[in-house]
Order: C-alpha cells, then structure tokens, then sequence
C-alpha cells in the first residue's frame, strides 16, 4: 500500500478537472476537450468553488501538443491519482490499525510486518516484494495505454481502463472496472453515469487531500491538528520510498 502512497504524491488535484466516463459502453457523454467544457464540469462537481485553475494550465499546451490534448493528460491524470489516493487512503488506515492477510507473505513463511502506519509496512516488505509491486504497476499502466483504442490525449475516454483479454493473460483476469459484472451497472442511463462520474472525481480529490494529512502528520507531529494523536510518527523519508532499499544497490543512483 505505501506503493500507492507514493504514486498519490506525484500528482495533485485542481477543480478544474473531472473525468470522463470509465466505460467503453455506448454513451452519449461528451468528451471535455475545451476550456469551456470543463467550467461545465467543474460547476456540476463543485458548485460552490466551480471552476478554479490558479495555474492556468488548462491554457497550456504541454510537449507541443494542443491545448485539447494537454487537458486530455490533464484530466487523464486526476482520474488516475484520485483512484490511486483512494486505495491509498484505505490502505493507510487498514495498515495503522494492523491488519494483514492471515496467511504467510513469503514463500519462507514470513507474516506481513504489523505496524503502526503504511510508510513502515513498506520499508519492511522484502525488496523482492517493492519489484513486484512496481513492476505490476508498470504493467497496468501499459495495458492502459497499449489496450484503449484512441488515446486520451486524442478524443479517448478519460479514466478509461480496457478489460484483460484472456488471450493474452492466461485464463483471463478480473477487470478492475465492474469485475463482478452487475446488470445494474451495464444498464445505467447517461443521467446516472454522469452522476456517478462526479461522484468519482470528489471522491478522489477528497482521498487526496486525506492521504496528504496522513502523511503530513506523520512526517511533522502536530502538521494536521485534527490527526495529532492519531497518526504516529514515522521517522523515514516518506519522499524517497527507496531511499533505503533499492537505489543503494544500483551504482548509478547511489
């Protein structure tokens, strides 16, 4: 899980940005491509903010591309980062309150390390367990961008993750949208995908800003009053989570 906390630092959220839908069935939600596509948005997400860019990077255009493909990253990006802050805000909570799988974690029999906060589970899994877990990232993310169809920088559905073909996974896999398929879902109107949509990126944006207080709280007592007390105090570097285990080994980083 302290994987997942690292990936929901990189990115932070603005209100600028809400995603689109994370389902390939026929639909006839617009894709927000423009400025004025996502004042709309933003409105409907947070009525009271609305739309809010201090930055102004719905008005970049990033590497050369077009301001419609830098909003697509954009909005790519939030949707990505809030359902990783999600697992994460979870994972924080399940680790602090030391719960593990009841089984061994290591082929050895090692248990999973129970301890007070995520950031320290991590540094105690085995560097072969942070490969794993990186390397299983990796591939997520290039069954994303390899299995979508047009690219999100290019029209493609924003949030939109491709389900595991079996042909190419043997005896197939779960899909991280909708694994256990429910007709409910298969059968919701625009109106309720929309909603749902909202729901999301708030959701999302909420987990980030609670793992961020998890994590600042952690690093500097008293950073976050409502948490002082219940956070404890971890003394790595929540910033470098391989600082300690993996770039030592590699000679070019160390």
């Amino acid at each position: 899980m302290m994987k997942l906390v690292t990936l929901a630092a990189l990115l932070g959220s603005t209100s600028a940005f809400a995603p689109a839908p994370a389902s390939r069935s026929a639909s006839t939600t617009a894709i927000s491509e423009t400025k004025a596509d996502l004042q709309t948005l933003a409105a409907k997400a947070n009525p009271l903010v609305k739309y809010f860019d201090p930055l102004g990077l719905a008005d970049a255009e990033f590497w050369g591309t077009s301001n419609e493909s830098t909003i697509g990253f954009l909005r790519e990006s939030e949707v990505k980062h809030g359902r990783v802050a999600m697992f994460a805000f979870v994972g924080y909570i399940v680790h602090a309150n030391g719960i593990t799988w009841p089984w061994p974690m290591t082929l050895a029999g090692d248990p999973f390390p129970k301890v007070d906060n995520a950031p320290e589970a991590w540094d105690a899994i085995p560097e072969a367990a942070k490969w794993q877990i990186m390397l299983f990232v990796g591939f997520l993310e290039f069954w994303r961008e390899s299995q979508s169809g047009t690219h999100y920088m290019s029209g493609g559905k924003i949030g939109y993750y491709p389900p595991f073909d079996a042909k190419f996974i043997p005896g197939g896999a779960l899909n991280l949208y909708n694994p256990f398929p429910r007709k409910d879902i298969a059968v919701m109107t625009d109106e309720q995908k929309e909603r749902r949509l909202v729901a999301e990126i708030n959701n999302g944006r909420l987990a980030m800003l609670g793992i961020f207080g998890f994590i600042s709280e952690g690093a500097t007592e008293g950073s976050v009053p409502a948490l002082k007390g219940i956070i404890s105090h971890y003394d790595g570097d929540v910033m470098a989570p391989l600082g300690t285990s993996i770039i030592p080994h590699i000679p070019a980083l160390s």
